[in-house]
């Protein structure tokens, strides 16, 4: 059977009963830095072979990981911090073992997106979760467009190196919406914040970030009934509300309507050659 353990993402004691007990019985461990798992197996005196497992070889390494699982081994999967196969290697190994009809099972743990909801004072009767954002410029603000029309909080992943160009584009976006931000949770220096956009860059500019970042962004609480909107007074709804170019404009909408860009692309410039006539 395929175990999914999860690990600590800061303080070694984040671990439960279950998951030494079962990382101490299997025959072996995946995780993604040998090195780096092997201080929370010494802490917990945990003695059974370590392989790794990683973005760069999980597909390599498939087969030899089938074949062990189909004769009857017990392997432990972990990453670094966290959960595996929450933005780290697992779903690959998880879906071909449901092709191959071999048993996986998940034990519970730590989990950033669900540690900084918690006390973040957003609302969590609904949340998205989006990962790591895109680096481009383009499409961090195409992603950002799209993650402010959602009605709950969208968690999301960011890092020290990039978290002020984030919040300069929420900025230029939705200046008003509340946000959160948890950083090296579980560690001697966790900090939670909250605030806009700018409060948040004013406070890293004076204290330049370190380490994890979770970023957590309010729902749209004013959610608009599209239906009632013809493509080209919705495209100009979302240009004038989100300060955005007409093409960013069509995009979103063809994403909201969840139809085809060339839809609403078509449908724009046909209503103002109508107007010109």
């Amino acid at each position: 059977m395929l175990y999914l353990v999860a690990t600590p993402i800061g303080h070694l004691g984040d671990i439960t009963f279950r998951a030494v007990e079962l990382l101490r019985s299997v025959d072996y461990i995946l995780c993604e830095d040998t090195r780096h798992s092997h201080h929370l197996l010494a802490h917990y005196e945990i003695k059974k072979p370590l392989k790794s497992y990683h973005k760069f070889n999980e597909t390599s390494r498939e087969e030899d990981l089938i074949a062990d699982l189909k004769n009857g081994l017990n392997i432990a999967l972990i990453s670094d911090a966290g959960t595996p196969g929450i933005c780290d290697p697992g779903l690959q190994l998880v879906q071909r073992c449901q092709e191959e009809g071999i048993a996986v099972t998940a034990l519970p743990g730590a989990c950033a997106a669900i540690l900084a909801l918690a006390p973040s004072g957003l609302s969590s009767e609904r949340f998205q979760f989006v990962g790591f954002l895109p680096k481009k410029a383009s499409e961090l603000r195409a992603s950002l467009q799209e993650i402010l029309q959602y009605p709950g909080t969208t968690i999301c992943y960011e890092s020290p190196h990039r978290i002020e160009e984030t919040l300069e584009a929420l900025d230029s976006l939705a200046g008003s919406r509340p946000l959160a931000i948890a950083r090296e949770l579980t560690k001697t220096f966790e900090e939670y914040l909250r605030g806009t956009a700018s409060e948040l860059l004013a406070h890293f500019k004076a204290h330049p970030p370190r380490g994890e970042i979770v970023l957590l962004i309010a729902g749209e609480t004013e959610t608009q009934d599209f239906s009632s909107l013809t493509p080209q007074e919705h495209v100009q709804s979302l240009q004038e509300q989100y300060g955005l170019s007409k093409q960013e404009a069509i995009k979103l909408a063809a994403t909201l309507r969840n139809v085809p860009k060339k839809t609403i692309y078509k449908a724009v410039h046909l209503a103002v050659d109508s107007e010109d006539c």
